[in-house]
Parts: structure tokens; sequence; C-alpha cells
């Protein structure tokens, strides 16, 4: 059997290797639940440390490290109030990939 490829449109464009990387490193961020809850958390409201550890039923050190984790990333911000450090998310775009994802499992749902 021969199989036929059409040729690309020409204003195709391969994605650069580096851009690839740093796209892929943005979805690792959702390949933990715990980060997924602590992003869905977010999305809806700006949290303090001791308010998301209660929340995820965790403790500090491990919701921190996720924290951290999503800082590194660039993913959230940070500002103190009080005694508390609230987190917040940078932008709408992982909030909406994220509330995205939900529609699909949602719609993937239905339709079983």
């Amino acid at each position: 059997m021969q199989m036929h490829t059409a040729d690309p449109a020409p204003d195709a464009e391969v994605l650069p290797v580096e851009d690839a990387r740093t796209i892929a490193r943005f979805f690792q961020v959702l390949a933990d639940p715990t980060r997924v809850r602590i992003i869905k958390a977010l999305s809806d409201d700006d949290w303090c440390v001791s308010d998301l550890t209660q929340a995820l039923g965790m403790d500090q050190p491990a919701v921190s490290h996720q924290l951290k984790y999503l800082r590194h990333m660039g993913l959230v911000r940070w500002t103190k109030k009080g005694r508390h450090v609230h987190y917040s998310l940078s932008d709408d775009h992982l909030r909406d990939i994220l509330l995205s994802s939900i529609d699909h499992l949602e719609c993937c749902a239905e339709a079983d």
C-alpha cells in the first residue's frame, strides 16, 4: 500500500526546538495533580499558603514546594499582606488552558 502525503502549505512552519522545549516545560506543570489543584484554586482567587494547605488537605512544606516550582516557572506571583504571602496566577493563559481542559472532560463525560 502506497501512502500519499500532501505537500505542506507554502507558509507552514515547524516550531523551533527551543520553543518546543519551553512549551513542553509549560505543559509539565499540568502533569502533577497537586499543581493542577493549586492552579484551579488560584484561577478563582488569590490564596495564602495556610488556606491552600487546609483546602488541599496537605502539609505546608508540600504546598510551598509546589508553589516554589510554579514561581520558578513564572506562572504564579506573590504579594505580602501583613504576615501572609498571597499567591495568584501571573496571567490568564494557564487559567484558560486549565478551564478548557475541565470543559473537555465534562464534554467527554456527557458523551459517555
